[in-house]
């Protein structure tokens, strides 16, 4: 690490102006790397552009061999299948986690309703509650009419 001398602005400002330089730098060798993937693109394409033609006559002529109906018959079948495993995959992990949610909850209602249980056992038999006496209506004065 280099030391910091006493400047104008701190050292992270630097750091960004560096790391813009270095982009700025790479960034000039950009038009040479296209030329060179352009050229190799182009290579590749011819390649590839025989290759195609190649497989698609082969596909031509194994389409014209093809039975499109016991095909389509067994990718009904495969399909049938796929989706019953899939369910059955489904309902697994379901259930796997309907069981762990049990646990959790189960824990936890057994770890309370044995704090629960040692509350009630600790504490003792409440006392019974009498009833008060109900209080005697008040008389209300009468004033005389003439008042």
């Amino acid at each position: 690490m280099t030391d910091q001398t006493k400047t104008k602005f701190p050292a992270p400002l630097y750091a960004a102006a560096g790391a813009g330089d270095l982009a700025y730098q790479q960034l000039r060798k950009l038009p040479a790397v296209v030329t060179e993937l352009s050229e190799k693109a182009a290579a590749s394409l011819r390649t590839y552009n025989e290759q195609a033609n190649a497989k698609a006559v082969q596909l031509r002529e194994k389409a014209q061999t093809t039975d499109f109906d016991a095909l389509r018959g067994n990718a009904a079948s495969v399909a049938t299948s796929l989706a019953q495993l899939a369910q059955e995959r489904t309902l697994a992990a379901y259930t796997a986690l309907v069981a762990r949610g049990e646990r959790v909850v189960g824990e936890g209602v057994v770890t309370t309703a044995d704090v629960v249980n040692a509350d009630i056992e600790a504490t003792e038999a409440p006392k019974a509650v009498e009833a008060a006496p109900a209080p005697k209506p008040r008389k209300r004065a009468t004033k005389p009419a003439g008042e």
